[in-house]
């Protein structure tokens, strides 16, 4: 007989709810928006909102709202004219203490968003945004690895009291010199022990010199590890700095593809993805006059290095200050940072977590200095373009600067905090970097492509015009050859439709244009399981049962080849979205969601729709199919 269990009705009542309010956030369109972020030194607050607003006024620039949303000030626009107009206007007003940003911004009110709606994310190809391809600095990464390895080397060197001239980088390897040629034996044993991953060469005929090589395996792991390094950090980074969807792929043996969906501004975009900020903890040589002498004459000894200090001089210039060339711990090191205030002073402050190594150094260090100074350098890598000869030429800028040199009152390992920052937010744009992690070797845009707006307008046009006429031709066919039961069908359909849109959204995947296709295939491939149920039914109908009968068998009957169609080409959504990348996994995710929503909607949901209208009819004469 034809049933449907009351329990199945709610369920699908409740399927039908949620993907409604679900799918709820889609309609609503975003708008053309200009980001303002603080730099170092600068904040964001109602003062700047008023200074914003003043400067719109005066220059008839349209705005629909100007207001602090999280960290930054966001000016809505109603159009992309006025937008760039605004972005323009406030770059030059506000000058570099701010970053100024072309962005898209959320329309969806708040009690959508405090439920967990949300529109789908909308891939580079229909929202626009930046793509850039990035070649790694082979030469950079071995050679900061060489000098990891110099290090080591002097470490070993130390811990085991053996007396040596130098340890130093040649165009050989890294080289070590001893003073007693009779210390060989133990010290290639104790740097084997160390790091087993070197080539160690040992001439007889100089027996207090030995090379260590970096071998072209090691060359090969090193380079594997630094774009995947560089990858993970970049998408921790970009992660942290609140642009979402975005895409981070290895490309052959040395490149990196970064694509930034909704993004439209190349300058910031360049410097969510190349500003880099790490710290280096030193020992501080002197910060009296022996700096001052080096700074004057340019003469630096041999075993420092010269920095200059946030801290002004009498002169009014940042001071000079010499530091050990040795690193005693660094941002590769860094577990975990956080920022808050200093507990005794108020200041901005860093408290930092290092790794067991890490911990272990700074112990060593620090048992053994107390009293002296140590000084936290902060490094930022920034990313500059200028016009030479009418050619746009991209360069890096590498800021150095000394931002607390403080006497070591105790002894501490792993566990610490930095002072010195300018402000709490510079503490925290510190400490969520850190997290992030560093590069593991400089990155060179070599190819930078924009897709504006427009274009991706026009193709969500073009893709969804695809879907619409395909789904009314199935529509208009159905109602004409199957009657009753194509509105039941059609039903289903719009059903399926509006759930794909909605657990897309839920689960927060990217719409592509390979994607829209995805979705426009579902569609054929509900026909498919719609058709074989309605045939089923007019076969048993021919048969000369019941309409009830006819009905609940056709059901019944289809449903097992129904699934066994769908299996099939479920496994090979899998495999797309599990071994593809790119537009391959999207157009695999979409056809996954599709095949599992349209097996629920044309085998259950249709059923009950067909049971609502036939199901209490006893005597039934006449099915219109």
């Amino acid at each position: 007989m034809l049933q449907y269990s009351t329990w199945k009705y709610v369920v699908a009542a409740i399927v039908i709810a949620l993907s409604a309010f679900y799918s709820l956030p889609n309609l609503y369109p975003q708008d053309p928006a200009v980001q303002v972020a603080a730099n170092r030194g600068a904040v964001v607050d109602d003062a700047l909102v008023l200074r914003v607003k003043g400067e719109l006024e005066e220059a008839k620039v349209a705005a629909k709202s100007v207001a602090i949303e999280g960290e930054r000030l966001v000016v809505r626009t109603s159009n992309p004219d006025e937008q760039t107009r605004a972005a323009d206007l406030l770059r030059a007003e506000l000058g570099t203490q701010y970053t100024v940003a072309l962005n898209l911004a959320s329309t969806v009110p708040d009690w959508l968003t405090s439920a967990g709606a949300r529109p789908m994310s909308m891939g580079l190809d229909l929202q626009g945004g930046v793509h850039f391809l990035l070649e790694v600095d082979q030469q950079a990464a071995i050679e900061k690895r060489s000098n990891a390895f110099a290090d080591e080397i002097s470490g070993v060197l130390r811990e085991g009291k053996f007396a040596y001239t130098s340890v130093s980088r040649t165009n050989e390897g890294i080289q070590v010199l001893l003073k007693n040629a009779d210390d060989m034996a133990a010290v290639r044993a104790a740097i084997g022990r160390e790091a087993p991953e070197l080539l160690l060469e040992w001439d007889p005929a100089q027996p207090e010199r030995l090379v260590a090589r970096v071998t072209p395996t090691l060359v090969k792991t090193i380079m594997d590890g630094a774009i995947e390094q560089n990858r993970t950090t970049l998408d921790n980074r970009i992660n942290s700095l609140g642009v979402g969807e975005q895409v981070i792929q290895r490309q052959g043996e040395s490149r990196i593809v970064v694509q930034l969906p909704g993004v439209q501004d190349t300058a910031e975009a360049r410097k969510l993805i190349g500003a880099t900020a790490t710290l280096e903890y030193r020992h501080v040589i002197d910060y009296g006059a022996n700096a001052q002498q080096a700074a004057a004459t340019g003469v630096v000894p041999a075993n420092a290095r010269l920095y200059y200090s946030r801290e002004l001089g009498p002169d009014g210039k940042p001071r000079p200050i010499l530091l050990s060339r040795r690193v005693i711990v660094s941002g590769d090191q860094l577990v975990n940072a956080t920022s808050n205030p200093d507990p005794q002073s108020g200041t901005p402050a860093v408290q930092i977590e290092l790794n067991s190594a890490g911990g272990n150094r700074m112990l060593a260090h620090t048992r053994e200095n107390v009293g002296q100074l140590m000084a936290a350098v902060y490094i930022e890598t920034i990313p500059e373009v200028r016009m030479v000869d009418g050619k746009e030429v991209r360069t890096s800028r590498v800021s150095e600067e000394v931002i607390n040199a403080a006497q070591l009152q105790g002894v501490f390992g792993k566990n610490f905090q930095t002072t010195g920052l300018d402000s709490q937010q510079e503490a925290a744009d510190l400490a969520r970097l850190l997290r992030a992690g560093s590069l593991a070797a400089p990155m060179v845009i070599i190819e930078e492509r924009i897709i504006g707006p427009s274009l991706g307008a026009e193709n969500i046009e073009r893709g969804l015009t695809a879907v619409f006429w395909s789904f009314g031709f199935v529509l208009i066919f159905f109602l004409v050859y199957y009657k009753m039961f194509g509105i039941v069908t059609n039903l289903a359909l719009l059903l399926n439709l509006l759930l794909v849109i909605a657990v897309m959204s839920m689960i927060g995947a990217t719409l592509t244009l390979p994607g829209l296709a995805g979705i426009a295939l579902t569609v054929g491939m509900s026909v498919d399981a719609n058709v074989l149920i309605n045939e089923r039914i007019r076969e048993e109908l021919r048969n000369g049962n019941t309409p009830l009968a006819s009905i609940a068998n056709g059901y019944d009957k289809a449903s097992g080849t129904i699934a066994d169609a769908n299996v099939t080409a479920l496994l090979a959504g899998v495999a797309m979205a599990v071994f593809g990348s790119g537009p391959i996994r999207g157009f695999g995710i979409t056809l996954i969601i599709g095949i599992l929503t349209s097996m629920y909607t044309a085998v259950s949901v249709s059923r009950g729709i067909a049971t609502l209208i036939y199901g209490k009819r006893k005597k039934l004469a006449k099915v219109s199919i």
